[in-house]
């Protein structure tokens, strides 16, 4: 765990000037040169091989910031600057994780959203374009930052550390046995976890018109008069539409649309072998029409207790549109935990430590615990709530949420 400090600049726009990689400047501004060659340095990539140095351009943050669209997008790495518009539909996150921090500091959600940092920084290479000018700080300018940082440690990362073999472990666990595709998975779960409960970067939050979460989108709706159904309602048909339908009905309709569109047909297969597994195994026990009966029997049942165990954790949390806060405080202000017990650790497979998955989304579950204590003190030194509650309550709060967001619809929708 250690401590950043923000450092200040003058804002000035100095994108003409350079600089060799490794050298120093002096207050004058020539270059001062480290003890090392200046035709070339040592960098290790993959073990220890040597490149030619690179001349970096200098940019200010006022520079990085316009390059923010779909069509034109850099970000910034470790004060490095990438241009990432070409790469970003190759990006395994999706392309959408990517244009979520186009023209920002990306440094802490690249650290925890990567496994082995030395095989992505490879690919980093190509896009590399320069570097942020001395004095500007790591940061944006208009960043609402608390200032610290988390070292994420490497030992408590995930015990998949081959990226082949992750990669055919999650089509086998999300394709074969849970019959969705897994590149919607990846796309939709790892916007929910770069942005978390930002509207409209979180798809997890975006659940119109059939539910207005939060405090943004009821009173946008109520202003505009839209009234797809009786919102004041919601708290009430969550029980009867939004537990039972999630996963049987809107993550396959979701994943097929995807799988269809985009022409998946690595996961188009992956995604059959569920259905012809069942079919062989069930089919002549209990004929086409039980067995489909039986496979959206089971994900109806796990459809109630995906709901409970993630949305108590977020819907009765903080939501808003971009604010542009650090990493660790978007992800505490967005999140709380349910409190330890053998049962609530069971029941949630661990992730009742909400907030410690998503500050460390690739740390084995079981190990959450063991940093909880560590993000409570820090919180509390910063001053931010670090909210943990009884499972039983959290419960409750989903729909005193959902009542809250219908209350401000009405409020909006009638207001003359």
């Amino acid at each position: 765990m250690m401590l950043e400090d923000e450092h200040e600049g003058n804002g000035s726009l100095v994108g003409k000037s350079q600089q060799y990689l490794g050298e120093k400047q002096q207050a004058n501004g020539k270059p001062v040169t480290n003890g090392k060659g200046e035709d070339s340095v040592k960098q290790e990539a993959n073990g220890k091989c040597d490149m030619s140095r690179k001349i970096l351009t200098m940019y200010s943050w006022q520079e990085i910031q316009r390059h923010n669209q779909e069509a034109d997008q850099w970000l910034v790495i470790n004060r490095k600057v990438y241009d990432v518009t070409d790469w970003a539909k190759r990006h395994p996150g999706g392309h959408r994780v990517l244009n979520h921090y186009a023209g920002e500091d990306a440094t802490d959600v690249f650290r925890a959203m990567h496994l082995k940092l030395d095989i992505v920084k490879l690919y980093l290479e190509p896009l590399l374009i320069g570097e942020l000018a001395p004095e500007e700080p790591s940061q944006e300018r208009n960043k609402n930052v608390q200032s610290f940082f988390l070292q994420h440690d490497s030992g408590h990362l995930s015990v998949f550390t081959n990226s082949k073999w992750n990669h055919l472990m999650q089509k086998f666990l999300m394709s074969h046995l849970k019959g969705l595709s897994a590149k919607w998975w990846n796309n939709q779960h790892f916007q929910h976890h770069v942005k978390t409960n930002i509207y409209p970067k979180d798809p997890d939050i975006d659940v119109g018109p059939l539910f207005l979460v939060g405090d943004l989108q009821p009173v946008k709706y109520g202003k505009k008069k839209i009234k797809f159904i009786d919102y004041e309602k919601q708290h009430l048909y969550f029980y009867m539409v939004g537990i039972p339908l999630l996963v049987p009905l809107y993550f396959n309709i979701k994943s097929i649309q995807l799988m269809y569109l985009q022409r998946c047909w690595e996961d188009i297969a992956w995604v059959s072998s569920f259905y012809i597994r069942h079919f062989i195994m069930l089919g002549p026990f209990y004929g086409i029409f039980g067995t489909i009966l039986l496979i959206y029997g089971v994900k109806f049942l796990e459809s109630a207790w995906m709901i409970y165990v993630t949305q108590m954790s977020h819907i009765p949390m903080k939501m808003s549109r971009e604010e542009n806060r650090d990493w660790f405080s978007t992800q505490v202000l967005a999140t709380c935990n349910i409190e330890q017990s053998f049962f609530n650790d069971w029941f949630t497979g661990h992730v009742n430590f909400q907030i410690e998955h998503h500050l460390f989304p690739t740390m084995p579950r079981h190990n959450y615990h063991k940093v909880a204590p560590l993000v409570r003190s820090l919180c509390a030194k910063h001053g931010l709530p670090y909210v943990s509650k009884p499972m039983l309550e959290a419960f409750g709060d989903i729909v005193r949420a959902l009542k809250k967001s219908a209350a401000l619809w009405r409020d909006a929708y009638y207001e003359t």
